[in-house]
């Protein structure tokens, strides 16, 4: 048995926190994975909120979801993550949100997470989340601009209070080639 990656081991993460009726955030949606894992932890009666900026990457989501008969409790949206705010429903707290941060596998590279966005979408989900509930980041810092990104998530997370939220950083340190690692901030 080995030990699970960053990716594998954000949906341990979020399997631990996510329930049937909960209210949800992909910032990235990409390829759509985490999406369709967030539609089916949630259930018919459950809310996933995703986000891209690439109008491809939600064509493509949106098909698997609609193979999956999943689509109903996933709203997908053409706009960056630091817009959440507007989307987020004032009734429901927020069991948990996903980042994978970087560039969407097999599309542009040019196109990329950056620290300030990312940050005003962090600081705009954390407030809003249950006791017990998680931000996920799943950090790429392989690429042009990916160290810069990740050093400010990762200063951000150091300095949250520990009285309010634990943050935990996970990730193998012996491989080559920038593996990603994950943060997670659960709130107290």
């Amino acid at each position: 048995m080995n030990l699970p990656n960053a990716l594998t081991y954000s949906h341990t993460l979020l399997q631990e926190c996510v329930y049937d009726g909960a209210t949800v955030v992909d910032a990235t949606v990409g390829n759509g994975h985490d999406t369709l894992f967030l539609a089916q932890l949630v259930g018919p009666s459950g809310q996933v909120i995703g986000f891209d900026v690439q109008e491809t990457a939600l064509a493509h989501t949106q098909t698997q979801l609609t193979l999956t008969g999943l689509g109903a409790q996933v709203a997908l949206h053409h706009t960056g993550h630091e817009h959440v705010a507007r989307y987020l429903p004032t009734d429901k707290p927020l069991a948990a949100a996903i980042f994978n941060l970087g560039y969407l596998p097999g599309g542009d590279k040019s196109q990329i997470t950056r620290a300030a966005t990312t940050l005003t979408a962090v600081k705009a989900l954390l407030p809003r989340l249950i006791k017990g509930g998680r931000v996920i980041l799943v950090v790429y810092a392989g690429h042009p601009g990916g160290q810069q990104e990740a050093q400010a998530v990762h200063d951000f997370c150091a300095a949250l209070p520990q009285q309010t939220y634990q943050v935990l950083q996970y990730g193998f340190i012996n491989q080559i080639h920038h593996p990603p690692y994950l943060l997670a901030i659960e709130r107290r």
